[in-house]
């Protein structure tokens, strides 16, 4: 398929739910905003950063915390940065699925952390050094390797966007998708994670979907799964990892089991627009 060609991974797109409540801009921009420093937690933990709850919300309000490294304050500090950017993008109607708006937020994500930030890999001064995922156990995972102007990486986004925009119209599915596909591809230096996750979320509250955080609790499940991800290039756990992590994962699936039963018609139905 080229869809799975283009994205260099694969998953069942039966499993994937074609219903998904939707709300207003409003409604899920308010509560990205109200659940802001959880969101920047839960991102920090999966980084290994080692801030508690209460410490992000703290400096969140402006109050520094003593006994902690810079680089984990900094760390804290973009994220709420990169977040509080995306949903001013959302708000104004103004997030754009493309290099652009990706590129700017990787710039707040990995700013003063990665070797370079706000462009792809050899598109600075650096056109040698590829980098590469642990995987534990089982060695690393190599990305295509970096090269003076990132040719084949610009390449490799454009054929990407260009096979989720044409082949997958859901945008729950388009979402989850795009984060994976920029993990796997590895455009930056560091960061890739973090900054396609809000890729995600930009894509979704646009959409009047909620954003998805993955929980600081399930950060084992998160890297064990993304282990099998690079491992296996198939995204069918992952995509219904991420799933289980949105805040109205139950009802998603109540939808989705009363559609296959002809509970709903096949364009969601009412229960799908939950407009608020």
């Amino acid at each position: 398929m080229t869809l799975f060609y283009a994205l260099g991974f694969h998953w069942d797109r039966s499993a994937v739910p074609h219903v998904v409540p939707t709300h207003s801009i409003e409604r899920v921009a308010f509560r990205f905003h109200r659940m802001l420093p959880e969101f920047v937690w839960d991102a920090s933990v999966l980084e290994g950063n080692p801030f508690t709850f209460p410490e992000v919300k703290t400096l969140l309000d402006g109050v520094t915390i003593g006994g902690r490294k810079l680089s984990d304050q900094e760390q804290i500090l973009n994220l709420a940065e990169a977040a509080k950017h995306l949903l001013s993008l959302v708000k104004a109607g103004r997030f754009s699925l493309d290099k652009a708006t990706f590129t700017d937020l990787h710039g707040l994500v990995a700013r003063n952390e990665a070797l370079e930030w706000g462009r792809f890999r050899g598109e600075g001064k650096e056109t040698h050094y590829t980098p590469d995922v642990g995987l534990g156990e089982h060695g690393r995972y190599t990305p295509l390797p970096t090269v003076a102007n990132a040719p084949e990486l610009n390449r490799v986004f454009a054929s990407g966007l260009q096979a989720l925009e044409r082949e997958v119209q859901q945008p729950f599915e388009r979402a989850t998708a795009f984060f994976l596909f920029g993990a796997l591809q590895q455009f930056f230096f560091d960061g890739n994670k973090r900054t396609s996750r809000f890729m995600m979320n930009g894509i979704l509250m646009s959409a009047g979907i909620d954003a998805i955080s993955v929980p600081a609790a399930k950060a084992y499940e998160f890297n064990d799964n993304m282990v099998r991800f690079y491992l296996s290039k198939n995204a069918t756990e992952m995509l219904e990892f991420l799933l289980n992590c949105h805040p109205e994962a139950a009802l998603i699936r109540e939808l989705n089991r009363k559609s296959n039963n002809g509970g709903v018609d096949g364009a969601g139905g009412d229960m799908a627009q939950r407009a608020e």
